[in-house]
């Protein structure tokens, strides 16, 4: 069974940060780009951060250029998004989601998903 599991989320302060996890299974973790995905209240899917399967290719939506970093670790097949000077803007419910190989900046071509785990920025 196919299970994408995130952790992390939370209420935090403009400014602060959060690190996100994904626990990926029952599937090669290896041959998948992953994604992180978040939706806002009232809003629909937003792409926000990918990397390939083999974690030497990453990209990020403009708006979280130079504050958020995905990684991903093979051997314990987790995906990570680290969140630094979160703003109100990036409180979202954040959805981890895979897709064969290839990053793709569009949410409907990931076949896999989390639940997801919310975020929320606010003072």
């Amino acid at each position: 069974e196919v299970q994408l599991v995130e952790s992390g989320g939370g209420l935090v302060q403009p400014g602060g940060s959060l690190r996100l996890s994904c626990a990926a299974s029952g599937f090669t973790f290896s041959i998948y780009a992953m994604s992180w995905v978040r939706q806002a209240p009232g809003k629909g899917l937003e792409w926000v951060s990918a990397i390939d399967s083999g974690g030497g290719r990453t990209s990020n939506v403009d708006s979280v250029k130079g504050r958020f970093t995905i990684s991903r670790d093979a051997a314990k097949n987790m995906m990570y998004l680290q969140m630094n000077r979160l703003q109100p803007m990036d409180t979202a419910l954040y959805y981890c989601a895979a897709r064969t190989v290839y990053i793709d900046y569009d949410p409907r071509s990931y076949g896999y998903w989390g639940q997801g785990t919310q975020v929320t920025v606010s003072s």
